[in-house]
């Protein structure tokens, strides 16, 4: 199965330009997206994607295959696959599987790359896959910069929402708490489905792409992953992370690694 991992990014995001180069630790958000997203066993060949010249002078410091996209993209799915696209024109090579990494998830594992590809393998029904996991407060709960889901019995998503559901209005106060986390493996044609479907109403409330799926009967599949992640929002989020990860095991082994590819670049 040809896999390839793509990471779209831009510097025009509305609640907070210039993200994907901003610092946590000395390093570039992109940077910590890009080397941990590369550790993963299943991930194949990793790709940034952008459509800024800044992001892509950065990725060829740090020896990261880069593709330039159209600035007219609202969605990173459609980055994606323009990306898969032209990887795919370059290689001479189709592609099975991409797995679309958002560029503000700078605390994913390698390991959680590996378990959200893994129901493709095996399942070959299987189209779309999507990380989930807890909520750890109920702050985050009720943040609507949190996307929640909730599933059925067979884990597959019923809703997402900004708002915090399940319901905790009723009384019944412990209820499953689960964020969407945006690592989603596509197969190729269902990513270019995808694309090609026009938005949904629920999809354009909530703001949330894979509800497009739930609203033209398809299923999303949610892995659960114990790891904890926070996406980069706002310059808020950013001060989190920064804290989040002062004892990253992973820093040091970046801090190596980008300084010999900078110093092979002189």
């Amino acid at each position: 199965m040809n896999i390839i991992t793509v990471i779209p990014a831009r510097m025009g995001s509305t609640r907070f330009p210039g993200k994907p180069l901003a610092k946590i630790h000395g390093i570039p958000m992109i940077g910590h997206v890009y080397f941990r997203s590369a550790q993963s066993k299943n991930s194949g060949e990793v790709y940034i994607a952008t459509c800024d010249q800044e992001i892509f002078d950065y990725a060829k410091t740090i020896n990261a295959p880069c593709v330039m996209t159209s600035d007219r993209h609202e969605r990173c799915s459609d980055r994606t696959a323009e990306a898969m696209l032209k990887i795919e024109a370059e290689t001479g090579k189709k592609v099975d599987v991409v797995i679309m990494v958002q560029g503000d998830e700078p605390m994913i594992t390698p390991e959680m790359l590996d378990k959200a590809v893994e129901p493709l393998f095996q399942d070959a029904s299987l189209q779309i896959v999507n990380l989930m996991s807890d909520c750890e407060t109920l702050e985050d709960f009720e943040d609507p910069n949190e996307v929640k889901v909730v599933i059925n019995k067979n884990h597959e998503a019923l809703y997402f929402s900004r708002e915090p559901i399940p319901s905790r209005k009723k009384g019944v106060l412990k209820v499953p708490m689960y964020k969407q986390v945006c690592v989603i493996p596509f197969r190729r044609q269902a990513l270019l489905d995808f694309n090609a479907t026009a938005p949904t109403p629920l999809e354009i409330i909530e703001s949330v792409d894979m509800l497009r799926i739930i609203e033209n009967g398809g299923k999303v599949q949610m892995v659960y992953v114990t790891d904890q992640t926070y996406s980069v929002d706002t310059p808020e989020d950013l001060k989190l992370v920064i804290e989040r990860m002062s004892s990253d095991e992973n820093i040091k082994n970046m801090r190596s690694y980008f300084d010999v590819c900078q110093t092979e670049s002189v």
